[in-house]
């Protein structure tokens, strides 16, 4: 295949400025196939998410089902899983998995409702494992249990420096058994940032798909991400989606 095949499996926001609609925009601008697994349906805008239903277990894996075993996919994005029964249903499917996937374990929606109860927190240690990056904010980071239970797993991660304060976005990359990496960049003063942690996940999981190394994944994923934070629209009244149509792959700044 000269496409990368891309999976996303999260939740849908209805104003298109993160979950399902996120991630399908990022992995089609960064030139790849995009399919998706709904986890929950949610009613939000750019002001708050008024609304959460999750889908049944069995028809979220149904949906990966049908993307797997049919077109299939050089690499997974995992979102919002929304419960424990979910993400212990997700990580048993991708038990077996032969393709890189990137976990944003999402907690909260960027309005500060709850996307995920303690449970379902409990729950992502089955998939974290499994990962070829976990990606948390520093909220999250603390509710995971810190660096020190993300070195546990034995896996990458990369603690995402956006929702600190400072003139610099500072993310540290963490391998085992290397030294972090950091990666920094001038901070983007704008209320439409809706969908970053998402818009990250899912170009770094489709230039992973392109065969890229997982530093050139992040230093590229970071870039899109800045160059969609650039070109935000300004729609909504409150934080507003990216610009993902006009952060084009070739035009990152």
């Amino acid at each position: 295949m000269t496409i990368p095949r891309v999976l996303t499996i999260a939740g849908s926001d209805p104003s298109g400025g993160a979950g399902i609609q996120a991630d399908i925009k990022t992995i089609t601008c960064l030139g790849g196939h995009a399919m998706s697994a709904l986890t929950a349906i949610t009613v939000q805008d750019t002001h708050a998410v008024r609304a959460v239903e999750l889908l049944p277990p069995a028809l979220v894996v149904a949906q990966i089902d049908a993307c797997l075993d049919d077109i299939g996919a050089d690499a997974i994005k995992v979102g919002m899983l929304g419960s424990a029964a979910i993400a212990r249903a997700v990580a048993a499917r991708l038990g077996d998995a032969r393709m890189p996937i990137v976990f944003d374990p999402v907690l909260a929606a960027s309005s500060g409702e709850a996307l995920a109860d303690a449970d379902a927190l409990a729950a992502f240690a089955a998939l974290m494992p499994l990962c070829a990056l976990v990606t948390p904010n520093p909220a999250e980071l603390a509710a995971l249990g810190g660096a020190v239970a993300m070195a546990g797993h034995g896996r990458p991660w990369l603690a995402k420096g956006g929702d600190l304060a400072g003139t610099e976005v500072v993310d540290v990359l963490h391998v085992p058994g290397g030294r972090p990496r950091r990666f920094a960049a001038p901070r983007i003063a704008t209320r439409h940032s809706h969908g970053t942690g998402c818009t990250l996940a899912s170009a770094i999981a489709t230039e992973l798909a392109r065969g890229a190394s997982l530093v050139e994944a992040v230093e590229r994923g970071r870039g899109f991400v800045r160059a969609a934070l650039l070109a935000a629209p300004g729609l909504g009244g409150g934080a507003g989606p990216l610009g993902h149509g006009q952060a084009l792959r070739g035009a990152i700044p």
